[in-house]
């Protein structure tokens, strides 16, 4: 599970990069979006999001088996 979470992070990071580097997305809206996810992850709503995602990720596995 926590190779997903890492894995997840590294991907949405990578994407905010590409988004902003492309003057797809603005400074303002990738700063907006970090922070958003930053206290998102400290809410209630932090577990059930990441059990959301893990089971995403295990069906995609067991598609791709």
């Amino acid at each position: 599970m926590t190779t997903f979470s890492i894995s997840a992070v590294v991907l949405l990071g990578i994407l905010l990069v590409v988004f902003l580097r492309n003057k797809s997305i603005k400074m303002s809206y990738t700063a907006l979006a970090v922070l958003f996810g930053f206290f998102l992850a400290k809410t209630s709503a932090a577990a059930p999001i990441q059990t959301f995602l893990t089971q995403i990720a295990d069906t995609i596995n067991q598609i791709t088996r």
